[in-house]
């Protein structure tokens, strides 16, 4: 088994997925909002 020598993990694939979640949830609820508000002005 390999030894584990810390801080020598390439994290680059991790970083580039997460700031793509943050990115998703980010205009996921812009959308969100602007649907609400929307129904909000036009249904009631």
């Amino acid at each position: 088994m390999a030894e584990h020598k810390h801080g020598e993990m390439d994290t680059s694939v991790q970083t580039a997925t997460f700031d793509g979640f943050i990115k998703f949830v980010t205009w996921s609820v812009i959308v969100i909002l602007v649907l609400v508000v929307l129904m909000a002005i036009f249904i009631s």
